[in-house]
């Protein structure tokens, strides 16, 4: 395919020209890196044709800055709208895979790209497979495979046997706007990952699914159990989020670059059970971290605060850290944190927590840990926008012991409590806060179990290792002999020839 084809950059020009930005930011992975110099120049062309035919003049678009975005803060899914507001760009064109997240501040346009694809042969698996199933189908399919689409309707529709019904998703917009935005979220009952923001269920109020950027709607009464979902594309973190949050539904996956189907998914679901577990080891955290894992994405300070007054009425200590892209490395200097919990997109918000000291959960495990009465019931909610909520999370009564499956015992979640809720008897208050303080401060003492700090300064006052031991008979440290001084060439304590 064609380069311009491929980017397209008559659309990309004319959503710019059209609504007069004047520095536009060009997000790009680090795949797609080797192509921008050219993208960019074929962009100044068409933007300067588009001038020349707006307003009849010979201008060369010289007032339209293009800024390219490289090293992405969070992930390269979502639109980096903090790079961007370093040039105070207008607008952000994002360039390769995306996860469709809804922007904070700036308008973006996406750019899915045409990976290509073998329709005939992709209509005759669909087809084939279908006749074995016996049920309805719904096609899903990576943003990449977008473009295919219609001929795979019109390969499909000259199949003989192919005789069930048969729906296809569309994909939404390529354009998104801060205004929407909003509206979306305080306005109709929207469908997100699945789910309906007001708890309600499709049948109730008819509205459309909605996942990664495609949209679908079902006939009434029908149920996404009731299908069999058939996907284009490859198995990357769009087909995951699908997998996890539509786990009951029989899927099966067309490879398009081995041109194979793949219905084998023992190993993805048994990731579900993997979840449950990181759960019930967050019921037994007593400090719990807050990683924010984007800056842009609509929602995402509401969400920090749920999830601290979450915590908070659990009777646990939270603490909010902002990096890019977490890593095992990064979490380890914060060993103080029991669970750490991931406030990011759908498709970054799975972290494989077997290379981290502590696990890494979703804002919708965390509302199952700490919340009051939830458990779950195999429903699985990646994107943290359909959990929020305008009213104040109740938790589960602390007042009684809960098993804990971890500890194999039961376990009495009142005795993490804030000190001001003892407050109405003031002796046992303070005797109480005596020993606490005691407890901390006694090194040969094994009563403080490690994981029972209540706050990132106890942790830090139990621990072991506390640096460098002055002795306490002498005030000066002992002399260290630090190294060598001078060059490499020749130390001042060498001798020369």
């Amino acid at each position: 395919m064609e380069l311009e084809s491929i980017y397209e950059t008559d659309r990309v020009a004319g959503f710019i020209s059209g609504r007069g930005f004047r520095r536009v930011a060009l997000q790009f992975p680090d795949e797609l890196l080797k192509d921008s110099t050219r993208i960019v120049a074929a962009l100044h062309e068409k933007l300067r044709s588009f001038n020349q035919l707006h307003t009849g003049s010979n201008g060369d678009a010289k007032d339209v800055r293009l800024y390219v975005m490289a090293d992405t803060t969070y992930g390269n899914c979502c639109v980096d709208e903090v790079g961007a507001s370093h040039v105070n760009a207008d607008c952000v064109i994002h360039y390769g895979h995306t996860c469709f997240s809804p922007t904070s501040t700036l308008p973006a346009f996406f750019v899915l790209g045409k990976a290509s694809l073998n329709v005939p042969l992709c209509a005759q698996k669909l087809c084939e497979y279908t006749i074995k199933a016996g049920k309805p189908i719904l096609v899903l399919y990576g943003l990449e495979y977008a473009h295919a689409i219609t001929e795979i309707k019109a390969s499909v529709g000259t199949q003989s046997c192919f005789k069930l019904e048969i729906c296809y998703a569309d994909t939404i917009s390529p354009v998104i706007t801060p205004s929407e935005t909003f509206s979306s979220m305080n306005g109709q009952p929207e469908l997100i990952d699945g789910q309906c923001a007001n708890g309600c269920t499709p049948e109730e109020n008819n509205a459309p699914y909605r996942i990664g950027g495609l949209t679908w709607s079902l006939p009434v009464g029908h149920r996404m159990e009731d299908y069999l979902l058939f996907y284009v594309g490859s198995d990357d973190s769009a087909f995951a989020n699908i997998l996890m949050t539509y786990n009951t539904c029989e899927i099966v996956r067309y490879d398009a670059t081995e041109d194979l189907l793949v219905n084998d998914f023992s190993q993805q679901k048994r990731i579900l059970k993997r979840r449950y577990f990181l759960i019930e080891k967050a019921k037994d955290a007593s400090i719990i971290g807050i990683l924010v894992g984007t800056l842009g994405v609509a929602g995402y300070l509401h969400m920090i605060h749920q999830m601290k007054d979450l915590i908070i009425q659990a009777g646990k200590k939270a603490y909010t850290f902002v990096m890019g892209r977490p890593n095992p490395a990064k979490l380890a200097n914060f060993p103080e944190c029991d669970v750490f919990i991931y406030v990011s997109c759908a498709q970054t918000a799975l972290l494989d927590s077997k290379e981290f000291l502590a696990p890494v959960i979703t804002p919708f495990e965390a509302m199952i840990a700490f919340g009051r009465g939830s458990e779950w019931t195999g429903a699985y909610v990646t994107e943290f926008r359909d959990l929020i909520t305008s009213s104040p999370m109740e938790v589960k009564d602390r007042s009684e012991a809960r098993f804990s499956f971890i500890q194999g015992g039961y376990v009495e979640d009142f005795e993490q409590q804030d000190v001001e809720e003892d407050v109405e008897d003031g002796v046992f208050a303070l005797v109480n806060i005596t020993e606490k303080a005691l407890r901390v401060r006694d090194k040969d003492s094994q009563t403080l179990m490690n994981g029972t700090a209540k706050s990132g300064a106890e942790y830090f006052a139990a621990r072991s290792f506390h640096g460098l031991d002055i002795h306490t008979e002498n005030n000066f440290p002992e002399p260290f002999l630090i190294g060598k001084s001078g060059r490499a060439s020749g130390y001042k304590n060498e001798t020369t020839e």
